[in-house]
């Protein structure tokens, strides 16, 4: 892989380089630029490929719960508002992502894309952060399946008990055989091929959206005919006001957290320049339509002020004499803990692969099975840790730190994008729409040129006696041709000077905001500061 200042033997000699080395940046991973022999993944995503592994990544079991407590706390009947203004920010940051895969695609995600915009240190530690968020998240979401599993049997202690929680003597730990077992299942089938797995997962994820689609159909049913007596309460749509609305919506973003995946998957796909885009857009369409209309229906069932918080959907219908619905709703539960399992185990190991691709990882974590074209030493390594941390740990204070992951990826992607727009590195490819445009730019110079020197003269004279008929003939084409390279060294100055004032203006404008300890004065006027 080419770097800038030197392939791997520069890199091997920047260890102790200081805050250059950390600077450095990569260029896009090609065909061309790979080494001959590198074992490659298989092309085998399609955009429906991509939109199972977005919708399934996305749509976890949270949002059988949240719909209940964001509407009790912050929203009210607003809630549906709430998910539409969610989903618009996280559309903002699903084109980001978009563009950059479909820009460089290579597996990597976020992490790649910071070590070609940003610089080498950034990279690392992006890429340590999501593989820490994918791990703590994919055993979270695996010891919240068995719970659910449960109710199938009669209640939380019903399980079998080879699958059922243990506390180990002489320690204060419970042990969760059947979160492990999961783990380990989920590894087998990604260990196979993307092309199975991403099959499996769309069943998957299709059966979750026949359920979300049963509540919404069967609730719209109940609610013609009791008249939406959750619409009616006397505080009106926005009991906690506008505020309380917004931060419903800062709350339910969290539950659009997922299409990253499909980026991570950027160079198993078969067109990334167009699948990718569709794929993203088209997952994250669906989950935020299956959001709102599933709102709307449990906040129309049930006074917010009287919704469970713990199984909104379930008790709306047990509440209007639908108690099997119960087993519905805890089905789509399960089936949504399974699809966002798969979801996060299928990042880490490419992850780690790129990781290991530049010279950050030993070269173990890049080795590709020739067979099934998946890296599946990479892929076994981090779901033996997933199985663990899910079979010993609790991991629901962990937990917290997935969502700093989230921020600081999202944030470097907004970053890159900044960078790739005004402060370009070299030998990254144009986006397809801007492609056509410098096209036409170049054919339309090359024929000022041929006009304006057509005559036979021109035609044989040297370089020098060209460059003084520009000067005299058209001074335009002269400073178009000889000067753009220092207008552009300019322009990415002042760009990235804008850059970085914008970034050191939010981060003193939200430490204001939460220093409390500052004066009334040195708030910013903008921000709704409590009296």
């Amino acid at each position: 892989m080419a770097l800038e200042g030197g392939g791997k033997a520069g890199r091997r000699r920047g260890w102790g380089g200081g805050f250059p080395s950390l600077m450095r940046r990569k260029q896009v991973d090609s065909d061309r630029a790979r080494a001959e022999g590198q074992p490659k993944l298989a092309k085998e995503l399609n955009v429906p490929a991509l939109v199972a592994i977005g919708v399934g990544s996305t749509i976890g079991a949270g949002v059988y719960v949240l719909v209940g407590t964001v509407a009790r706390e912050h929203a009210g009947p607003a809630l549906t508002i709430s998910f539409l203004i969610a989903g618009i920010a996280a559309a903002l940051s699903a084109f980001c992502y978009a563009e950059l895969a479909s820009r460089c695609p290579s597996a990597g995600s976020a992490y790649h894309y910071s070590y070609i915009c940003v610089g080498e240190g950034i990279a690392w530690l992006i890429g340590w952060a999501l593989v820490l968020e994918y791990t703590i998240g994919g055993s979270a979401v695996a010891r919240g399946i068995s719970p659910n599993i449960a109710l199938f049997f009669g209640g939380p202690d019903s399980l079998p008990w080879i699958l059922s929680r243990h506390q180990l003597p002489w320690f204060d730990v419970i042990v969760d055989p059947c979160a492990a077992g999961l783990v380990f299942i989920v590894t087998v089938l990604l260990c196979v091929g993307i092309k199975e797995s991403s099959a499996v997962q769309g069943i998957v994820t299709v059966l979750n959206a026949c359920v979300m689609l049963f509540v919404i159909v069967a609730g719209s049913y109940i609610g013609f005919q009791i008249g939406w007596v959750g619409y009616k309460v006397t505080d009106g749509y926005f009991p906690y006001g506008i505020n309380g609305m917004l931060a419903g919506s800062a709350t339910v973003f969290f539950a659009y957290i997922g299409f990253d995946t499909v980026a991570s998957t950027a160079e198993e796909v078969k067109n990334p320049q167009r699948d990718l885009p569709l794929g993203i857009g088209a997952a994250l369409s669906i989950c935020c339509f299956l959001y709102m209309m599933v709102s709307v229906v449990i906040v129309g069932l049930v006074p917010y002020f009287a919704m469970d918080p713990d199984t909104p959907i379930s008790s709306a219908f047990a509440k209007h004499g639908m108690q099997w619905a119960m087993y519905v709703v805890t089905s789509g539960a399960v089936l949504a803990l399974c699809s966002t399992l798969m979801g996060s185990l299928l990042p880490q190991p490419r992850i780690l692969m790129a990781m290991a691709r530049d010279g950050l990882l030993p070269s173990f974590f890049a080795d590709v099975n020739k067979r099934t074209q998946v890296p599946v030493k990479s892929t076994v390594v981090s779901g033996v840790c997933a199985a663990v941390l899910s079979f010993f740990m609790d991991v629901s204070q962990l937990a917290g730190m997935v969502s700093v992951g989230t921020l600081l990826a999202f944030t470097i992607v907004a970053v890159s994008i900044l960078i790739l727009r005004y402060v370009p590195p070299d030998e990254v490819p144009l986006p397809s729409s801007l492609q056509e445009s410098l096209r036409l730019s170049q054919e339309y110079d090359e024929e000022r040129v041929s006009s304006t020197f057509g005559d036979e003269r021109s035609k044989t004279s040297q370089i020098k006696d060209v460059i003084v008929a520009e000067s005299m003939e058209d001074p335009l084409i002269e400073k178009k041709i000889y000067t753009s390279k220092m207008d552009e060294m300019k322009r990415r100055k002042v760009a990235a000077l804008s850059i970085g004032s914008v970034c050191v203006g939010v981060l003193v404008i939200t430490s204001a905001a939460s220093a409390t300890w500052l004066p009334f004065w040195s708030w910013p006027p903008l921000l709704d500061r409590p009296r």
